[in-house]
């Protein structure tokens, strides 16, 4: 074990053990002022709705299961940028932005579509590209479920649901507020934000951010605008309405697909630190992401026991690339990069859809009990239109090299010629209840049954295994059942079990014939215990969740005949994830989070050079087997307030073989925030303070590096 791991394990493992130790003492505190600006000890949320574990308004306490609340308040002092950022505050959770998937995340050992990532708790099913980070101004605050939860939002979602909520509008006082930042790379932002009654009846919401950067790579720009409106009306004290649009629009130029790895070495996977911002791309390499949402959500009162809640949607998102995307260096000189696999495409996505439930609390044989119950549809179509040539595209010097022009490549051309058009569209049926057993022990349970189409249309010529159309149909039924005991009011036991049910070709709106001819959907389910509770008479929380998750029906080579595949494989991982929150003196509060993992391929075989190969046993890419994360805050006077973080990643696996290894890395940072008035703050941030070389995701032949060394002030005000 490293010693940046023992330290920061060290640190989360003294977080969340001391509950279990100082939980039955009594201690007395001497009178102390408690200052306004001090974060509240219930950091982890525990007591705070969390509508994307249930469909009945419970909070993660009542759950049984692993809930993760990251607020808007851990957001701006953990100075979170994107959604991505973001997801530290959730044990185990990691993830990346490469452009080909830049909504890369791993999570309980699982990564890709394995992982459904939703906003307003919305899946695009396109999670892999569509969720790659945005800026952060808009949301509210990201809510996860960790483990098998696809009888909450569908098929997929084995390794988990991660939900980004935007705000919205409300009841509030009224307020605006803006924030100005700059940092290193000449990152820069500007966000508005306020909320406001219009009248007795109406409140409306509005937040825009733009932001920039020239990167941490030679060459590589980008500019993003990010906003968010919604309008609240209260028809009747019964009947109210929220109408909510977002637009977002992001450009990177020359955008940075990875450093290539140095050969002719053993060991870990490394790169030549001095080559570390060189951007292999050619000189017009380009990323464009246009997205709009709307969302008409009415709630309806009979009663304080019965409502109902209605979401229609829309969502259209073009995104286009134009990019020259591999680099190898040719041998053990290290000298020289071959540049390979030229991509011209563009996404054509449009996802529209209904969602309908009920929701109820009525007494069953004597015992009180909530219900919820629904349908949803969705219908979903993309067109892909890539245009791709593998080259290779010549040799250049690693370090003094002209990048060229994307259409001087031989094979390239500007325009786009459609490729496959995918219509997925989605009915299901959702009850979920909880039944109140005893005062101390309840039941929860879900179900949900999807019918889901698959239509595929040609646009080019039609071969054997490309066929001018075909479709498919699915009809996975997923569930969960948990009881939770409550030991105390604040502390409480938890059992589940729950299903999932995943595409064969992972992402059904760009699957072709070869990747779900002969499949069903793989079936995935998780057993998991854990505890929830509060110690130190309500100074600290934790929660701690063991689990085991297995994944059946994998595609995996046929050893009789490695170019056919079967739908045998299996997958597992057995893990342990802690966080807590401690409000260790008045003054200082610390928040931690572990995670721990065995994942594995129980049965899977890969095609090697014509070769059916075992790989049981092995760990699945880009899988750490460690996750840690350290914040302490701390109040040094009414005004001033510092605080440092620390984050450990493991090393992880770059191929199936698990030959290949990307290095373990520790990132740590530190603030210092001064209140310039009441409601105004100023923040010096430092990221990555020992400037750490590591790669946030991995391949055989490249490394995706994180951001180096970084500094950045921001002032926030509310007025």
């Amino acid at each position: 074990m490293s010693k940046s791991f023992s330290r920061a394990s060290s640190a989360v493992l003294l977080c969340t053990c001391s509950p279990m130790l100082w939980a039955e003492q009594a201690v007395t505190l001497p009178d102390t002022e408690v200052r306004a600006a001090a974060a509240p000890a219930s950091a982890l949320s525990l007591d705070v709705t969390a509508e994307s574990a249930s469909r009945l308004g419970l909070t993660p306490r009542e759950t049984p299961a692993s809930v993760s609340v990251v607020t808007r308040e851990q957001i701006e002092r953990r100075g979170a940028e994107n959604t991505q950022q973001m997801l530290m505050g959730v044990p185990g959770v990691v993830a990346a932005a490469p452009p080909g998937f830049a909504g890369a995340v791993s999570w309980r050992g699982f990564t890709g579509s394995q992982v459904t990532q939703m906003f307003n708790g919305i899946t695009v099913q396109y999670d892999a590209i569509a969720a790659r980070p945005v800026d952060g101004w808009i949301y509210e605050r990201v809510e996860a479920v960790g483990g098998a939860s696809g009888f909450l939002n569908g098929a997929g979602a084995v390794g988990g649901s991660l939900n980004y909520v935007t705000k919205l509008a409300s009841r509030d006082d009224a307020f605006s507020e803006g924030r100005i930042r700059y940092g290193s790379f000449d990152s820069n932002e500007l966000a508005y934000g306020f909320n406001q009654p219009l009248g007795d009846y109406n409140h409306v919401r509005l937040d825009v951010s733009r932001s920039a950067s020239n990167g941490y790579v030679d060459r590589e720009q980008r500019e993003a605008w990010t906003s968010a409106f919604s309008l609240l009306t209260d028809f009747t004290e019964q009947l109210s309405h929220t109408l909510a649009l977002e637009y977002q629009e992001e450009k990177v130029d020359s955008p940075y697909w990875g450093s290539p790895v140095l050969k002719g070495r053993t060991g870990d996977l490394k790169v030549d630190e001095s080559r570390r911002f060189e951007n292999y791309n050619v000189e017009d390499g380009r990323y464009e992401q246009r997205v709009r949402w709307l969302r008409s959500m009415t709630e309806y009162r009979f009663s304080d026991a019965t409502r109902v809640l209605n979401t229609l949607y829309h969502y259209n998102a073009r995104r286009e690339y134009r990019n020259l995307e591999t680099y190898a260096y040719t041998d053990a000189s290290n000298s020289q990069v071959q540049r390979s696999n030229a991509l011209l495409q563009r996404h054509d996505q449009e996802l529209n859809g209904n969602r309908l439930e009920l929701r109820h609390q009525h007494g069953l044989f004597g015992l009180s009990s909530e219900w919820a119950v629904g349908v949803d549809y969705s219908h979903n179509v993309q067109t892909r239109y890539p245009r791709s040539v593998s080259g290779p595209f010549g040799v250049v010097d690693a370090e003094h090299f002209t990048p060229g022009n994307f259409f001087d490549l031989p094979g390239m051309s500007p325009g786009y010629a459609r490729q496959r058009t995918n219509q997925v569209d989605t009915w299901a049926l959702f009850v979920e209840n909880r039944l109140q057993l005893t005062e101390r022990l309840s039941l929860l349970t879900g179900l949900r049954h999807d019918r889901i189409d698959l239509e595929v249309t040609n646009h080019q010529a039609a071969t054997a295994s490309n066929p001018a159309f075909f479709s498919r149909e699915y009809e996975p039924t997923t569930g969960r059942v948990g009881l939770i005991y409550a030991l105390t009011p604040a502390a409480n036991v938890y059992v589940q079990y729950s299903t999932a049910a995943d595409p064969p070709a992972g992402i059904l709106t760009t699957a072709s014939l070869s990747q779900v001819q002969d499949f069903d959907l793989t079936k995935g389910r998780q057993l998991e215990v854990g505890s929830k509770f509060d110690f130190l008479a309500g100074r600290g929380s934790a929660t701690l969740a063991a689990y085991r998750i297995e994944r059946e029906n994998l595609a995996t080579r046929d050893p009789a005949n490695p170019g056919q595949t079967l739908a045998v494989g299996k997958q597992s991982t057995l893990g342990l994830e802690i966080a807590a929150a401690l409000r260790v003196t008045p003054r200082l509060l610390a928040e931690a989070n572990l995670a721990w993992l065995d994942a594995q391929y129980d049965a899977f075989n890969e095609n090697v050079a014509g070769q059916s190969v075992s790989r049981k046993g092995n760990t699945p890419t880009n899988v750490p087997d460690q996750v840690a994360n350290l914040w302490l805050t701390y109040d040094l006077a009414p005004r001033w307030q510092v605080g440092v973080d620390s984050r450990y990643v493991a090393s992880v696996y770059a191929d199936a073989a698990n030959q290949l290894k990307a290095p373990a890395y520790t990132l740590f940072g530190a603030f210092v925030s001064y209140r310039v008035d009441a409601d105004s703050r100023l923040t010096l941030r430092a990221r990555n303070l020992t400037d750490e070389v590591y790669a946030s995701w991995a391949s055989s032949d490249m490394l995706f590096l994180g951001a180096p060394r970084s500094f950045e002030l921001a002032l926030q005000s509310r007025f």
